[in-house]
């Protein structure tokens, strides 16, 4: 029994301190819509070129962006940076050994990184990135505070500070893109991220709605069998 109680408030306390933490985050939508080819496309344009460097995607396989529109030829000729083939796995060069030495540890595998997080704290963590002269990279993030990544991409979105009255952004030094046209490229790629962790959820869900069809058929006709069944009997 003290257990069981014990137990209880050690969930209880868990839980206090993760809604606290996230009530201090204040994250935007991200625009994820698994529909939107074009946006995916970019995305994985994205992805591979700036994050498939360091970043591994052992769960996905450059074929499976044919299920976005791209044909086999494009994916040769424009994304299959990190293999020979289209039907291996999104992996990278740098081995566990070398990350240690430059990073301290090895980077995470981004496969099923939307799905652990969320796909509002990756796009966040993207976009919040500010300089700090404290850490070791230069950099630190309003997301996810004293991150060890460094901010790959701020010749794109440009130098922020933080505001630590306000607690907000400013832009201190333009990029090569505006505000709004940094959001839309992390915002493809997020999508792609969320359209990576669970390829087949388009599918799945399709197939979801002719189930609950068909058992809505099923017990219309169960429902018409009993009655026809026990019509004549008192």
């Amino acid at each position: 029994m003290k257990f069981l109680i014990k137990l209880l408030f050690l969930i209880t306390f868990i839980f206090s301190i993760t809604v606290h933490s996230n009530e201090l985050i204040k994250l935007d939508k991200a625009p994820i819509d698994l529909n939107d080819h074009a946006s995916l496309q970019r995305g994985a344009r994205n992805f591979i070129n700036y994050c498939l460097n360091c970043h591994s995607a052992n769960y996905m396989r450059y074929n499976r962006l044919t299920d976005i529109g791209l044909s086999e030829n494009l994916i040769k000729d424009n994304l299959l940076f990190t293999a020979e083939k289209v039907g291996e796995p999104m992996k990278i060069a740098m081995t566990q050994k070398d990350a240690k030495a430059w990073f301290g540890a090895m980077p995470p595998d981004l496969s099923v990184e939307v799905r652990a997080r969320g796909a509002d704290w990756v796009y966040g963590y993207l976009r919040g990135y500010y300089r700090d002269p404290s850490r070791p990279t230069g950099w630190n993030n309003t997301v996810y505070e004293k991150t060890a990544m460094p901010h790959i991409l701020w010749k794109l979105q440009g130098d922020q500070k933080l505001n630590p009255e306000r607690q907000t952004l400013e832009l201190t030094k333009p990029g090569s893109l505006t505000a709004k046209e940094y959001d839309t490229f992390v915002g493809d790629l997020v999508n792609y991220l969320a359209y990576m962790s669970e390829p087949s959820k388009i599918k799945r869900l399709n197939m979801g709605y002719y189930v609950l069809i068909f058992l809505g058929v099923l017990l219309f006709l169960a429902v018409k069998l009993k009655k026809e069944f026990w019509k004549d009997i008192k």
